[in-house]
Formats: structure tokens, C-alpha cells, sequence
């Protein structure tokens, strides 16, 4: 997948961070970064917007890649992936940053229809894309539970001695045969990035604070509390609700006026690219 993210990023003036040495932006090989509650992840892919080797941008989306051969397996795949993306998409919430996954293999439905209802678009390249591939190349790469130690190892051997062209061929092959899911995936991931911001609501509120003792209280409250009543009480925060062409929203608020604004700059900054 890393051409394919590499030449969408190019043709938008975006950074791709892959696996691999950067520069000053991190050190070793690892795409690492850290969740709201201070722990560290190393992810596949990070598009960042005014990202170099030396500086690490913002980011716009986060995308792994898995692959699974049972679906025994899926489950806990689909989880550790929600446990690493969500939690450091939650930090960057202003960024409101695409979440993908490029799976290849077998994984159950269950575990694709957790993940895409966490907010991921997620593309699966089945496992007999991936046999087919192999198999126009000349190997046979099927294998389950049953397959034989020296079978296994054999194909692993075959694999292992592709020369270059072989490899070019396969990862063509595996591409075309999947483009159509690939080309929903990346339709997804441009609507995202070349959103434009549609609206912005914004809510100053004041009001006297009401303490109670029980939920009931709280209800009558409620019930007779005169919405049409014009109310000068102290002031509480600002809520602000931003709404983005491809329906992506973000909801913040503020108690002071300097971070409101710098909210509403930070937000503008972010649909220049």
C-alpha cells in the first residue's frame, strides 16, 4: 500500500510517515505516537499536513494494515487496532483525522463491523485475491491448519527467491484484482481531506447554576423551566459546533474567549491544504 499513499499524498503536497529511518521529526524506525493518556503506539501510515523529514505535521489520517488468516483471530486484531488509533484520534479531536484499515485475509463480520462502527473505513482483501495472486506468479500459497510443516516451508522458500519482477507482478495483480475496494477506500480518505467547512454554530451560554438532590427534582426542574425566558445569568462557556462538507462535525467548548478563537483559527488552518 505504500505506493498507493505515497502518490496520493504527492499529488496533494501532503507527508506520508511510513516505516522506515525520518529525520528530526523521530527517531528509529517506527511511526510512534502518543494517545491522550500519555502511552505510545507504533502505527503503519500517518498523513500529515505541513509534515517534513524534520518536522511532524498534523495529522489528517491514520491507517494500519493487517493481515489475518483465521478468523479466530480477527476479533482481537479489530480490537488491538481500536485500542492503539482511537485513543490518539481522540487527542487530536480538532483535527477530526481519518481513521482507515487495509485488511487482507480472512476476519468475520463481526470484527469489520466493529471497527467501521468506531469510525474506520476499512477495505478487506480476501484471501482467495491474495491465493489468485501468488498463483498467477506460479506458487501456490494455500495453507490451513492441516498443511504439512515441509509444504509450508517449501512455499515459504519459492516466496522468499521472487526476483523483482515476480514481486512487481504480484503486487499488481493483488491491486487490480482488488480496485474497485480500493478505489471506495481512497474516495473516502479524499472526500475527508479536501472537506470544507459548511457551517459553524456557535452557542454563548449563561445561566444561573441549579443543584439537586435527586434526579426527580432534576426532572421537575426541567419540566417547568421557561425556555422563552430571557435570562441575563452569569456566563458559562462557549459551544461551538463546526459541520464539514462530507458530514464530519466537531464539538468544542470553551470558557474563555482566547481559546475559543484560537479553536476557530486552528480549524480554518486546517482545510487550506
Amino acid at each position: 500500500m505504500t505506493p498507493q499513499f505515497q502518490s496520493f499524498c504527492d499529488d496533494r503536497g501532503l507527508y506520508l510517515d511510513k516505516k522506515g529511518t525520518r529525520g528530526e521529526a523521530r527517531d528509529g524506525k517506527k511511526v510512534s505516537w502518543i494517545d491522550k493518556y500519555g502511552n505510545n503506539h507504533d502505527l503503519d501510515f500517518v498523513i500529515e499536513k505541513g509534515g517534513s523529514e524534520n518536522i511532524r505535521g498534523r495529522p489528517l489520517a491514520f491507517i494500519e494494515a493487517a493481515w489475518r488468516r483465521y478468523t479466530k483471530h480477527s476479533r482481537n486484531k479489530a480490537q488491538e487496532i481500536q485500542g492503539a488509533i482511537l485513543p490518539i484520534a481522540e487527542k487530536y479531536d480538532w483535527d477530526k483525522p481519518f481513521l482507515g484499515v487495509i485488511l487482507a485475509g480472512v476476519f468475520t463480520n463481526g470484527s469489520l463491523t466493529q471497527m467501521r462502527t468506531s469510525g474506520f473505513e476499512v477495505a478487506l482483501f480476501p484471501y482467495d485475491s491474495i491465493i489468485a495472486a501468488f498463483a498467477a506468479i506460479g506458487i501456490d500459497a494455500k495453507f490451513d491448519e492441516e498443511t504439512p510443516d515441509a509444504i509450508f516451508q517449501n512455499t515459504i522458500k519459492q516466496i522468499n527467491a521472487l526476483t523483482s519482477e515476480h514481486r512487481t507482478s504480484f503486487k499488481r495483480h493483488l491491486v487490480e484484482s482488488n480496485q474497485v475496494l480500493l478505489d471506495q477506500f481512497f474516495t473516502k480518505l479524499q472526500t475527508t481531506l479536501d472537506r470544507q467547512i459548511e457551517q459553524v454554530i456557535l452557542i454563548p451560554l449563561h445561566g444561573q447554576q441549579s443543584e439537586f438532590e435527586t434526579v426527580v427534582d432534576a426532572i421537575t426542574f426541567v419540566k417547568n423551566y421557561r425556555e422563552d425566558a430571557l435570562l441575563n445569568g452569569t456566563f458559562r462557556k462557549y459551544e461551538i459546533i463546526v459541520h464539514y462538507t462530507n458530514n464530519d462535525k466537531i464539538d468544542a467548548s470553551f470558557q474563555d474567549k482566547e481559546r475559543a478563537v484560537a479553536f476557530l483559527r486552528y480549524v480554518a488552518q486546517g482545510i487550506t491544504w
